[in-house]
């Protein structure tokens, strides 16, 4: 089956490290193998300082961003709780979803689609919430909502945070921030193929979680005997050996070049492609001081593209001509905005160059 090789510019996945690549051609090991078994510690220590927790219970889940999700919200919502959620793009509302099957009360707080949430009036939204849950980096308009003061909730509040288009693009400090649960996806920032939601639950979540969780497969209580290790490794599920090596070598390859500089990339990244896509005429969607450099969402100039090109022509005319792909808009504003990442590995300037060389000819004088 040929496979053509492309430069991943949309909102995810991205092109893996290289040392991710050939991580996934190391031996086969068995869950339960001492050596596996050593690699997932190590993963999870890695996560750990990628995440910026001591958290013990640091730990790949097995699926993508969305089981990270679900995770987060089976193990501490019960029927009748009520949920106080983030709404400023398609990711919100999946919170809302989510929360909603686990019976919860859910209280919206609600933001136009590329406005960041205003994060008092998350924490105003309820006297005494059991869970306030915002994505910190919403990947359908490219916004950055500020979460480092719902710590200061307080109380029984736990704070849950979607990291999955931030972590190791741009700061993520889970216990500077009081952050309780958190997710992400291997996809994005971390440079490593789709199929691990990395997670951590603090001390406080621990203590809040529910006793029998809607989801089996999800249950903490249970993973968490296999992942820790307390009292012996019970087994729960297989886990995705290949994909944890994955991860493992990418968190190293981050961890080398060094989390600081790593967010630095990206933002060097993000700011020269940004230049350059308002040079050709393109319009950012989110306001500036609120801008993800590694995911920019930019309002389409329909009126520049070539006679009969309409923007999914264009976007389609980039993947078979130049071999880029990027992404299309979600929900309202679909059809008007392109999702273009930057992340991970591909966080590279040869590929800003790439792309905006591409659009410059594609696009004409």
């Amino acid at each position: 089956m040929p496979l053509s090789d492309r430069v991943l510019m949309g909102p995810g996945p991205g092109n893996p490290y290289p040392e991710v690549a050939a991580a996934l051609t190391r031996p086969m090991l068995g869950h339960l193998d001492p050596e596996f078994l050593a690699v997932l510690d190590e993963t999870g220590e890695r996560l750990r300082a990628v995440m910026r927790t001591d958290n013990r219970l640091t730990f790949p889940v097995s699926g993508t961003g969305s089981a990270g999700m679900e995770a987060a919200f089976v193990n501490v919502v019960e029927p009748g709780d009520p949920v106080v959620v983030g709404v400023n793009g398609l990711f919100g509302e999946r919170m809302c979803d989510v929360a909603a099957r686990c019976g919860a009360e859910v209280i919206r707080v609600e933001a136009p689609w590329g406005v960041p949430l205003d994060p008092q009036a998350l924490l105003d939204a309820h006297p005494r919430p059991k869970v306030i849950a915002v994505v910190h980096a919403e990947t359908s308009t490219g916004v950055r909502n500020d979460v480092a003061c719902l710590g200061q909730a307080g109380g029984e509040t736990l704070v849950l945070v979607d990291c999955v288009t931030s972590l190791a693009g741009i700061p993520v400090e889970v216990d500077a921030w009081g952050v309780d649960l958190a997710y992400s996806g291997t996809q994005k920032c971390l440079g490593v193929p789709p199929g691990l939601a990395p997670f951590t639950a603090g001390p406080r979540a621990l203590e809040r979680l529910v006793e029998r969780p809607r989801s089996w497969y999800l249950d903490l209580h249970m993973i968490a005997r296999y992942v820790t290790g307390d009292a012996g490794r019970a087994y729960h599920h297989t886990a995705p050996v290949a994909m944890v090596f994955a991860l493992h070598a990418a968190l190293g390859a981050i961890l080398d070049e060094g989390l600081e500089a790593c967010w630095a990339r990206h933002r060097a990244c993000g700011e020269a492609l940004q230049a350059g896509l308002e040079a050709l005429g393109f319009e950012l969607f989110a306001p500036e001081g609120h801008r993800l450099p590694q995911l920019n969402a930019v309002r389409v100039p329909l009126e520049r593209l070539p006679a009969g090109m309409d923007e999914a022509a264009a976007r389609r005319a980039l993947l078979e001509r130049y071999g880029i792909e990027i992404g299309g808009g979600l929900g309202p504003v679909a059809g008007k905005v392109w999702r273009i990442g930057c992340m991970g590995h591909t966080a590279r300037p040869r590929n800003v160059e790439l792309l905006l060389g591409a659009l410059g000819e594609l696009l004409g004088p």
